[in-house]
């Protein structure tokens, strides 16, 4: 690459916080993420024409994961392409593109099993309704590994991350590292004040990736994470903020996980506390957050533990006694 790609952070109103998406100012301008329904029309479109720019040009939708934050507007903001961007996204998360029910079995299966709330799949159906602009079949599945050509000499390589989705990914403009990990560097969490991770072990294997082989020049997060102190990071870091960022994620994920650990060998109990069945770990961190609160990263992330713990312990149980 002869010269430096601009990006310009796109910001989108919905609810608490906005929703930050990125648009590459390329030969084939793309759109990384695409915010909720209404956030094409609304936040993207007249962002663009400050910029310039028309989102009619866009030619390339990448999403970084299957989350309705993310992939919402997706459909809305195909239709205003006329249909001539393609959408790409990692095929273990496409079938959140594709089906809105998805979302509702994703939150059934995972943290609604501890979710102390009787309209939790009413609400979740609801949201999805609102939020995603349509379903949808991508353009092109994406494993990792693939390289897309945005024109001229530009182009992008797909690494896949997953960890707070099984197809997370991370799009990286080659020949400058900059780098768009949608939700997959989540620090201390966002407004939750806890880091969602559906699956513990490829996230910290993800957040050593990016730090020891990508160690992106620029990073570009899905929301302002937060320090531990509740100070929230941009979302778009330097590299020596990058760093920071992803070692804390790392140093977070360690203390969760130690504190997660010690409470699963003890054995699982349920109590009244808004924390069940693990009151124990959010005591031992501190953690004082509502943890219904969608998209309720408490109850994801230690679903993850437990799912691994058991996973382990059935492991245990398959292998042969050793001779001796």
């Amino acid at each position: 690459m002869t010269h430096e790609v601009t990006v310009h952070p796109l910001v989108s109103p919905w609810g608490r916080f906005g929703l930050y998406t990125f648009f590459i100012d390329a030969p084939e301008p793309a759109i990384v993420d695409t915010g909720i329904a209404s956030s094409p029309a609304e936040g993207m479109a007249p962002a663009l024409e400050a910029l310039g720019r028309r989102i009619e040009d866009v030619r390339w939708i990448l999403l970084t994961h299957g989350h309705i934050d993310h992939i919402g507007g997706a459909h809305a903001l195909w239709e205003l392409t006329g249909r001539k961007a393609r959408v790409v996204i990692h095929e273990a998360d496409a079938t959140l593109l594709r089906s809105r029910r998805a979302h509702v079995e994703e939150y059934l299966a995972g943290r609604g099993r501890f979710v102390d709330d009787p309209e939790g799949e009413a609400n979740v159906t609801a949201a999805g309704n609102a939020v995603i602009s349509g379903e949808m079949e991508p353009t092109l599945l994406v494993k990792g590994g693939e390289t897309l050509s945005l024109g001229g000499d530009v182009t992008v390589s797909v690494h896949s991350i997953p960890g707070h989705t099984p197809g997370s990914v991370a799009y990286v403009i080659d020949g400058q590292r900059s780098v768009f990990v949608g939700d997959a560097v989540q620090v201390h969490g966002a407004a939750n004040g806890f880091p969602g991770y559906a699956d513990p072990v490829p996230y910290r294997t993800s957040l050593e990736y990016l730090r020891d082989q990508i160690r992106p020049q620029r990073l570009y997060l899905g929301h302002p994470y937060r320090t531990a102190d509740g100070v929230p990071y941009g979302v778009e870091l330097d590299g020596e903020e990058a760093q920071r960022a992803l070692q804390e994620s790392l140093d977070i994920e360690g203390r969760v996980s130690g504190a997660a650990h010690r409470y699963l060998e003890k054995g699982v109990q349920v109590t009244d506390s808004p924390y069940s069945p693990f009151a124990r770990v959010a005591a031992e961190l501190g953690y004082a957050g509502d943890p219904t609160l969608e998209p309720a990263p408490f109850f994801t992330t230690m679903h993850g533990y437990l799912t691994q713990f058991t996973q382990n312990l059935l492991s245990q149980e398959k292998e042969p006694p050793l001779n001796g």
